[in-house]
């Protein structure tokens, strides 16, 4: 496998745009879990001002825009996208994730209106006088917050796996065919979301980026990374005491060549071996370049297991 050749061979169905719209659908429900879980264990932290919180608000719902529209735009036929949109199948892992994403979307939008009640009044009453009933609506919300905050991270975690489910229904790909795919992409796409919060601490706090949220995204880090590490080991365990198939599938991405370079300096070495070689290194400065370096690092790993996963995942076929 060349160079040249690694992006496109026969057995190609789905190319890097679908990369991308993983990696994207990934950090928004990370973001989610991770905005969750810091408004249930540190709830002082959770705030408005949080950055976590901000960067959610921001991300969150745009990551998922971004990514839908790629995929929109990668359909045979993109003005027909709309029919997915009201033809639901429950056999269609697709028609599935059309659901999974309305009803994402509409809660995502309720939660953090909720969330930043105060500041989606204001602006209300500033831009939009005649729209007098949005504070009503939000007060409707008042007794069910906490079970929002259950429902969205039901939700996220949904889709965080959905993405794994997504190319695990590929059945004639035996690499991809696989049920720690949906953990794996779930567990990645978490990683993503620290990630990212970390690099927007480090972007508001450049003098100082340690900080009650910082310390609790680093504490959930820790656990993450080691779970990535041992569902991939598990991924590959799994094909290699597999079939005559998905041997030749463990064989074609990790025997040599592009992708299995790209997966061990791109996964291994961006995504685990740089943020646990410098961890120690990153808490003892107090300024934004090592934790940018380092986050940085990581993300580009998650966003190198996405293309590995799918490049790699369509070298051979059943």
């Amino acid at each position: 496998m060349t160079t040249a050749s690694a992006f496109h061979f026969e057995s190609l169905v789905w190319d890097w745009p679908i990369a991308v719209y993983l990696f994207l659908i990934g950090i928004s429900a990370g973001l989610v879990v991770l905005a969750v879980l810091l408004r249930q264990y540190y709830p002082k932290a959770a705030g408005s001002d949080s950055t976590l919180m901000r960067t959610t608000l921001i991300l969150a719902p745009t990551t998922i825009i971004f990514g839908l529209l790629i995929l929109i735009l990668h359909l045979t036929r993109p003005w027909t996208f709309w029919k997915l949109m009201f033809h639901y199948s429950l056999t269609s892992v697709m028609s599935m994730g059309v659901m999974l994403f309305q009803l994402y979307m509409v809660v995502l939008v309720i939660w953090l209106a909720k969330i930043y009640e105060k500041e989606v009044i204001t602006l209300q009453q500033k831009w939009l006088p005649k729209f007098s009933f949005v504070p009503r609506i939000l007060s409707l919300f008042n007794r069910v917050v906490r079970f929002l905050d259950i429902i969205m991270l039901v939700l996220a975690v949904l889709l965080g796996a959905y993405t794994g489910f997504l190319l695990s229904a590929l059945k004639s790909y035996p690499f991809l065919n696989n049920p720690i795919l949906p953990a794996l992409f779930l567990f990645s796409g978490i990683s993503s979301g620290i990630a990212v919060a970390l690099i927007a601490i480090a972007l508001r706090y450049r003098k100082n980026v340690h900080n009650p949220e910082s310390a609790f995204l680093h504490k959930v880090e820790g656990y993450v990374i080691w779970l990535e590490i041992f569902l991939l080991a598990a991924f590959f365990v799994g094909l290699a005491l597999g079939d005559d198939g998905k041997i030749r599938s463990l064989t074609a991405a990790l025997g040599g060549g592009f992708w299995t370079t790209w997966f061990w300096i791109g996964v291994v070495g961006f995504g685990f071996i740089i943020p646990l070689a410098l961890k120690k290194w990153a808490d003892k400065g107090l300024g934004a370049s090592r934790v940018l370096i380092i986050s940085g690092a990581s993300l580009l790993g998650v966003f190198c297991l996405r293309f590995f996963v799918l490049y790699a995942g369509q070298l051979t076929v059943a």
